[in-house]
């Protein structure tokens, strides 16, 4: 059931009329949303949202971000891929799968130090997360207590600490926490509708599942999804819905644009249109307020203005370094000389300062 208010639900504020005391209205009442009284948005709610011309959507996507964080910052995260390939997944996207052939190498899970001299190169570079993702379906209990202990070391160099491991088992969570596991990345992909369109080896109710183990063991959740896979616009709303309908809504929204890799099923999809990938910004932005939002895969192959419009509409973090998990990303000195000219200040600690 969906209710109406003017902090949550902004379709209803016409940009036509804007003064001045209107903008501070509706600031202070975004600043008024407490992560514990979300709206629980319906997938029709956000298609509207969708559905505004693209200057109000920004406008009203940016009323929503500067009553919740400092207009002028962004989180960079950096991203290691500790075990590589392999993966008895069929995910139709992803290059790591053993049932396609890609031509990706597979490798063994990576040794401590060669984890350890990543993390420092990221941290001097200016990021406060360290991600690390193994090609799994889950992690076996005769791997974790080695990823815990890169956790540990991770922890300690005074880096966040965030992992992608798949599915969890009981008492997996736990133990991560332990560790000092800050988040954990386990994206929805997609809405449930569209789903099995994507994937077969496990359901949409196991992520949720997943979700819900990491918030009961009490760490944050890094989860979003991947854009440009064929679905509609509508199938785009519904994600979001999911994502901003969980009990405690994501801390963390990384928003990929798909990059078709020869072999996969995805290999010949067409890319989406830059607005739509500006657009979905926006929407998650005004749907999650509290929530960073992150540019993430696809972000190498976005020019300057495109990448300056998803700032615009919300986005305030990134995936930092020259290699996401096997695909390229921006060069770190290139985002360093474009965050100078953006007038963008780095954040050294999310969690400490803004939320």
């Amino acid at each position: 059931m969906t209710t109406t208010t003017p902090a949550a639900n902004p379709v209803s504020s016409s940009p036509d009329v804007v003064s001045n005391e209107a903008t501070q209205r509706f600031a202070t009442a975004c600043q008024n949303i407490s992560k514990e009284m979300m709206e629980r948005w319906s997938a029709a709610d956000l298609l509207a949202l969708y559905e505004l011309p693209l200057m109000d959507l920004l406008w009203q996507a940016q009323q929503v971000h500067r009553a919740n964080f400092p207009a002028n910052v962004i989180q960079c995260s950096s991203l290691l891929s500790i075990k590589t390939g392999g993966c008895s997944e069929d995910c139709s996207y992803c290059s790591q799968s053993a049932r396609y052939d890609t031509g990706l190498q597979s490798e063994s899970l990576l040794a401590l130090d060669v984890v350890l001299s990543a993390a420092r190169a990221a941290r001097d570079s200016g990021a406060s997360r360290f991600c690390m993702g193994a090609a799994w379906r889950g992690p076996k209990d005769k791997d974790l207590p080695t990823v815990i202990e890169m956790v540990r070391e991770v922890k300690a160099l005074g880096l966040e600490t965030c992992v992608t491991l798949g599915m969890l088992k009981a008492g997996q969570a736990e133990q991560l926490k332990k560790a000092g596991l800050d988040f954990y990345n386990h994206n929805l992909d997609t809405d449930s509708d569209y789903y099995a369109e994507l994937i077969s080896t496990h359901s949409y109710a196991d992520r949720l599942a997943t979700l819900q183990a990491v918030r009961d063991a009490g760490i944050k959740i890094c989860s979003g999804g991947i854009v440009g896979m064929g679905e509609s616009r509508k199938n785009r709303a519904a994600l979001i819905a999911q994502l901003a309908n969980l009990p405690t809504q994501p801390e963390s929204v990384p928003i990929n644009h798909l990059q078709p890799v020869p072999g996969t099923p995805l290999a010949d999809q067409l890319p989406l249109d830059h607005f739509e990938f500006v657009r979905t910004i926006a929407v998650a932005r005004i749907a999650m307020p509290a929530s960073w939002v992150r540019l993430s895969a696809g972000r190498g192959d976005m020019d300057e203005t495109q990448q300056m419009l998803c700032f615009l509409a919300g986005a305030n973090s990134v995936f930092y370094g020259d290699k996401l998990l096997t695909t390229s990303n921006v060069d770190m000195q290139a985002d360093q000389q474009f965050f100078n000219r953006l007038g963008l200040q780095i954040v050294k600690q999310e969690s400490d300062q803004y939320g």
